[in-house]
């Protein structure tokens, strides 16, 4: 068993809104003012007095031409949804890189996507068996360490299928269209209690002494074992789900994947990011073959896309605002 004591609180009945509502607290420069100083005397930045005042402003407009492009993305067609999303993620994004480097951007190298796609055959072409790779220089690497001390992604290659599978709120519509669970939910005994299902150590082949161990490793000392049993833990105070432990947003319970794979331990925020970068550039650049798919629907890719992209158009923000409160408690 474990508690998520700070997590299991936070409960949006409009979750959207409820972010947004939250994200406007922080549009009032003196309160940013005060908030980005906090920020910056934690890391011990030489005059942080200063450099607060001067993105105090930068600040609040990023997150207010993020707001603009999602208001955008919930109004606009499904053609060029996934563009205004992506954008409005790439400016939120900028605003919480202001919280833990003052002097963002400060060479041109961290502008660019930093992910590139590959070239595709427009010939059975599926968005599912598609890859994106990570290149050494632009915001998908930068944002990644500085926010999340994810490195070493340069390089790596991602398949649309498996960062899909991380999506915990596909979890239904994972089971609908394949028959197998992507996530296996955690039995929620009270407010703040949790079970680990056994089913969880049959599926990733361990028993619970290394199950424990694993868990320990992947969340990088953010738990806390009870009575030194295995099936008894709390995470530290943490707002922010640590992977491979994923928060359904709509279901408001904590889930693990159901199986283990190389790239389990991605923050939902980059999982957000590198999918949509691809559907914003497929939207953009392979019109042919994202026309068709919206208009005939012909496989899979079309309900896995948009119901995606109805997630992020939520989520999105909600993890936004957690990381940006977390940073204020």
């Amino acid at each position: 068993m474990f508690h998520f004591s700070n997590y299991l609180e936070v409960i949006y009945l409009d979750t959207i809104h409820g972010s947004w509502k939250r994200i406007h607290f922080f549009y009032s420069a003196d309160t940013t003012q005060k908030f980005l100083s906090k920020c910056y005397t934690k890391l011990k930045i030489k005059d942080a007095e200063t450099k607060s005042y001067d993105n105090c402003y930068p600040f609040i407009y990023y997150l207010e031409q993020g707001e603009a492009f999602y208001n955008e993305a919930s109004k606009a067609p499904l053609s060029i949804k996934p563009i205004m999303l992506y954008y409005g993620l790439i400016h939120l994004i900028k605003a919480c890189l202001l919280t833990v480097d003052p002097f963002y951007p400060s060479s041109t190298s961290v502008l660019a996507h930093g992910v590139s796609t590959r070239k595709r055959k427009k010939r059975n072409y599926k968005f599912l068996d598609d890859e994106i790779k990570i290149q050494k220089n632009g915001l998908c690497s930068y944002f990644s360490e500085q926010l999340f001390h994810v490195k070493q992604l340069e390089g790596e290659k991602f398949k649309m299928a498996d960062l899909l599978f991380l999506v915990v709120e596909l979890d239904d519509i994972y089971y609908f269209l394949t028959n197998k669970k992507n996530m296996i939910s955690l039995e929620q005994t009270d407010e703040k209690t949790c079970i680990i299902p056994k089913k969880i150590e049959e599926l990733y082949f361990m028993d619970s002494r290394r199950l424990k161990e694993y868990l320990d490793h992947k969340c990088e000392g953010n738990i806390l074992w009870e009575n030194n049993k295995s099936s008894l833990l709390s995470l530290e105070k943490s707002i922010t789900v640590p992977a491979p432990f994923r928060w359904h947003l709509k279901k408001q319970n904590l889930y693990l994947p159901s199986r283990i794979q190389p790239f389990s331990n991605l923050p939902d925020l980059i999982i957000h990011y590198l999918l949509l970068y691809n559907l914003s550039m497929i939207s953009r650049y392979e019109t042919e073959w994202w026309m068709e798919l919206i208009k005939t629907t012909p496989n899979s890719d079309f309900p896995f896309i948009t119901e995606f992209l109805d997630i992020t158009e939520e989520k999105s923000p909600f993890l936004i605002e957690r990381f940006l409160n977390e940073l204020v408690t």
